[in-house]
C-alpha cells in the first residue's frame, strides 16, 4: 500500500505543469537581492563602491526604506544619484532619467562627487576629450574596484570609443 501511495504522490508531482514548480521572483525582491548582495561585498572590502539597478525615480521611491535595512544590517551607507556621473565605461543614456544607489563605506562617496566635480570642470572648459576623458572613465572604473582589464574591456567596447 505504501508502495502505492508513493507512486501516486510522484506521479502528481511529476504531471504538475512546468509553472507551478519553478519559483519566481519579481523585479522589486530581484532588485533588493542585488543590493544586499553588493552590500555585503561592500562591508568586507571587496568593493569600495557598488551600483544597484538604474531605476525610474517612482520605482527607487519603492525601495528606498528596504535599502536603508539592507544598509544598515551590512553597515554600509547608501546615497540615491540623481544624476549619475556619466563616462566612457557605459552607454551614455545609462541612467538617463533614471536614479541608481551608490553603496559605499567611510570616505567613497566624497571621491566619487569630486570625479564628477572633476569632469564637470573638464566639460566646462572643453577639455573633456582624449586622455582626460579616458581618465575620468578608468578613475570610476578604480572606484568601482574593477579590474584594469575589465575597464580596458568596457572602454573598447563602448561604440562611442570606436
Amino acid at each position: 500500500m505504501k508502495s502505492v501511495i508513493l507512486f501516486f504522490v510522484l506521479s502528481v508531482a511529476v504531471s504538475l505543469p512546468a509553472a507551478e514548480n519553478s519559483p519566481s521572483i519579481d523585479q522589486r525582491s530581484y532588485n533588493l537581492g542585488i543590493m544586499g548582495g553588493f552590500a555585503e561585498v561592500v562591508h568586507l572590502g571587496v568593493k569600495k563602491l557598488a551600483l544597484s539597478e538604474v531605476m525610474t525615480p517612482e520605482k527607487m521611491d519603492d525601495v528606498m526604506a528596504d535599502a536603508q535595512i539592507i544598509a544598515e544590517r551590512n553597515e554600509v551607507l547608501i546615497w540615491r544619484e540623481t544624476d549619475f556621473l556619466v563616462t566612457d565605461l557605459y552607454p551614455t543614456d545609462v541612467a538617463l532619467g533614471k536614479h541608481v544607489l551608490l553603496i559605499y563605506t567611510g570616505d567613497t562617496l566624497d571621491e566619487y562627487q569630486k570625479l564628477k566635480a572633476d569632469k564637470e570642470a573638464l566639460v566646462a572648459s572643453d577639455e573633456y576629450h582624449g586622455q582626460a576623458r579616458e581618465n575620468i572613465a578608468r578613475q570610476f572604473g578604480r572606484l568601482l574596484s574593477y579590474p584594469k582589464s575589465v575597464i580596458d574591456d568596457l572602454l573598447e567596447n563602448n561604440p562611442l570609443n570606436k
